[in-house]
C-alpha cells in the first residue's frame, strides 16, 4: 500500500468563517520544499529556501523571482508563507482547499491562478491530477504545487541556459510559460489515452471480456476528471487575456492566445475520446450480444437436425406390440440408415439456405 490517507472532505470546513485556511488534501509526511530562482538578462540565482523569511529579501528586486513550493500540506509554513507575502486570506484558503475549479483572480497587487497539473503515471497507467496555484505580482511569481514532481523542468532549463527570450521578459512571461508546461502535459495524457483507446478497440472486436468493460468504464471515470480540469482553463486563459491589470504587459496577449489555441485544441480531442469510449461501450454490448447470436445460432440447428431424430426414436420406442418393425430382422439398422440419411439432409438443407 502507498501509505497515503484519503483527502479531507469539505464538511471539515462546516462553519467556519469564510478565508479560514483548512488543508483539504491527500494527508502526506515529509517536509515542505521551496526553491527560489532569480534571474535577469545577465544572472541566474538558484537556491533552496530554509524559512519564508528567507524569501522576502527577493520580493522588491527589479529582476524576476519565481519561488516554487512542493507541498501544501505544512499549513503552518504557508500561512507564514502567505503572510509575508501580504496574501488575502481567500486566497491562502484556496492554496490550501486542493479541490479548487481553474480560475483567475485579480487581487490589484497580484493575480491568483489555479488549475490542475495533470501527468501521466506509466507504471500505474493512468493519469494523476495536482492543484497548481500561481502568484503573479510585480516581478514575482509564486507556485504552490501539492506534491514533488511537476511538468516545470523545461521551463527550468531554459532559464539556466537562456534559451528563448525567458531571461529578457518579465513575470508574466514565466507564468505563461508555467502555464503552457501544464497545458502541454494535457497533450502527453491525451496522448497515451489515445493508444489505450485503439488497444481497447483491438479487444473489443476481436476477444471482449469483462475485463475489457472495466477498463472502457475506468477510462470513461477519469475522462470526467479530465473534462472537468481542462474546460475551465479556456475560461482562465481568456480571463488572463481580457484583464485590464498591469501585471500583464501587451507584449503577452499573443502568446495568450496561442495558449488559448492550445486548451481548446485539448478540450476538442478529450471530446472525441469521450464520444470514442461511448461508442467503444455501445461496440462492446454489440460485440458480446452477436456473440450469444452465434451460440444461439448453433445451439438451434444442432437442436433442428435432432428433432427428427427424436421423434423417430419416439416412435420406435413405444411399447405397442403391434409394430411389425419391431420384430423384423433389419429393422434396427433401417431406422438408423434412416436417422443418418434424416441428419444429413437437414445439414444440407440448413448450409444451402446459409443459415450456417
Amino acid at each position: 500500500m502507498s501509505g497515503k490517507r484519503p483527502p479531507k472532505s469539505r464538511a471539515h470546513k462546516q462553519g467556519l468563517p469564510p478565508g479560514t485556511p483548512v488543508y483539504l488534501g491527500e494527508e502526506r509526511e515529509g517536509a515542505v520544499r521551496i526553491t527560489l530562482i532569480d534571474y535577469d538578462e545577465t544572472n541566474v540565482v538558484e537556491t533552496p529556501i530554509e524559512s519564508a523569511d528567507q524569501c522576502l529579501p527577493f520580493k522588491d528586486k527589479p529582476s524576476v523571482t519565481w519561488i516554487n513550493v512542493d507541498g501544501v500540506h505544512d499549513a503552518a509554513l504557508i500561512q507564514t508563507l502567505a503572510e509575508r507575502l501580504g496574501l488575502h486570506p481567500l486566497v491562502h484558503e484556496d492554496i490550501l482547499s486542493t479541490g479548487q475549479r481553474p480560475k483567475v483572480e485579480d487581487y490589484e497587487e497580484y493575480l491568483y491562478l489555479v488549475l490542475k497539473m495533470i501527468r501521466w503515471d506509466g507504471v500505474r497507467s493512468e493519469a494523476t491530477f495536482e492543484q497548481v496555484s500561481i502568484l503573479l505580482g510585480r516581478g514575482l511569481v509564486v507556485s504552490f504545487q501539492e506534491r514533488p514532481g511537476d511538468v516545470f523542468e523545461p521551463v527550468r532549463q531554459r532559464i539556466r541556459s537562456a534559451k528563448g527570450r525567458i531571461r529578457t521578459m518579465g513575470a508574466d512571461y514565466l507564468a505563461h510559460n508555467l502555464l503552457d508546461a501544464i497545458v502541454d502535459g494535457y497533450f502527453v495524457v491525451l496522448e497515451q489515452r489515445g493508444e489505450q483507446i485503439e488497444q481497447l478497440e483491438n479487444e473489443v472486436i476481436s476477444r471482449p471480456s469483462p475485463k475489457t468493460l472495466g477498463q472502457i468504464h475506468r477510462l470513461k471515470r477519469e475522462g470526467l476528471l479530465f473534462r472537468r480540469a481542462v474546460w475551465p482553463v479556456r475560461e482562465l486563459v481568456a480571463g488572463l487575456e481580457r484583464t485590464g491589470s498591469p501585471l500583464v504587459g501587451d507584449a503577452l496577449r499573443p502568446y495568450l492566445r496561442d495558449l488559448y489555441d492550445h486548451t481548446v485544441q485539448v478540450i476538442d480531442t478529450s471530446e472525441t475520446f469521450r464520444d470514442m469510449l461511448s461508442g467503444l461501450l455501445d461496440t462492446y454490448l454489440s460485440s458480446l450480444s452477436n456473440r450469444m447470436n452465434e451460440v444461439m445460432k448453433v445451439l438451434t440447428v444442432i437442436a433442428t437436425i435432432f428433432i427428427p431424430l427424436t421423434f423417430i426414436a419416439g416412435v420406435y420406442g413405444m411399447n405397442f406390440e403391434a409394430m411389425p418393425e419391431l420384430h423384423w430382422r433389419w429393422g434396427y439398422a433401417t431406422v438408423l440408415v434412416t436417422m443418418a440419411a434424416v441428419a444429413l439432409g437437414m445439414a444440407v438443407y440448413i448450409k444451402k439456405k446459409k443459415w450456417m
